[in-house]
This record gives structure tokens, C-alpha cells and sequence, in this order.
């Protein structure tokens, strides 16, 4: 591992990517962290032109909002409100 500056990230996750998450880093032996990185790592590596567009069609990854912040047309869109209620009821604080 190299000596470099780590900056904290928070992901939301369900269920099933969880549990991928973990099933993945466990066959790697590593922790979720690390094998994160390393799928950031192998979706940027030069012999994987355009590699998150292949996200797209299966919803996996939808386009961003544009500079104004409004959704683009058709993606789905939740206000904050809502994502910290989902957020409560998935941790049981609810």
C-alpha cells in the first residue's frame, strides 16, 4: 500500500450490493474498502475504453443531473428527505 492521503467517502448501498460487496472482498481476501478501490481501478484502466457506459442500459448507473441540477428527463429523482427517511428505516432507527 502506498503512503498517500485518504479522503472519507459515504455510499449508499442496498441490500444486494452489500452483500456483493462483501461476498467480492471476501473471495479477495481484502477489506470493502480495498476492493473498492480496486474496482475504481479496473473500470479506469486504459484497456477499458468508456467502461462505465456498459452501467447504463441495465440502470445501473444513471446520467447526471445537469449543471442547474435538475434530473434529466425520465431518471428518477428523490428529495433528501426521502433518502435520509430510507436511510432510517434501513438502519431501524425508525
Amino acid at each position: 500500500m502506498t503512503d498517500r492521503v485518504r479522503e472519507p467517502i459515504q455510499v449508499y448501498l442496498t441490500p444486494a450490493e452489500r452483500a456483493e460487496l462483501d461476498r467480492r472482498s471476501a473471495e479477495l481476501g481484502v477489506s470493502r474498502s480495498e476492493a473498492l478501490r480496486r474496482g475504481i481501478q479496473a473500470l479506469s484502466a486504459p484497456e477499458v475504453p468508456n467502461a462505465l457506459r456498459f452501467l447504463v442500459p441495465g440502470g445501473h448507473l444513471t446520467p447526471a443531473a445537469n449543471p442547474t441540477g435538475i434530473p434529466p428527463r425520465g431518471a428518477p429523482a428523490a428529495s433528501l428527505a426521502e433518502l435520509l427517511s430510507e436511510l432510517e428505516r434501513e438502519r431501524g432507527d425508525t
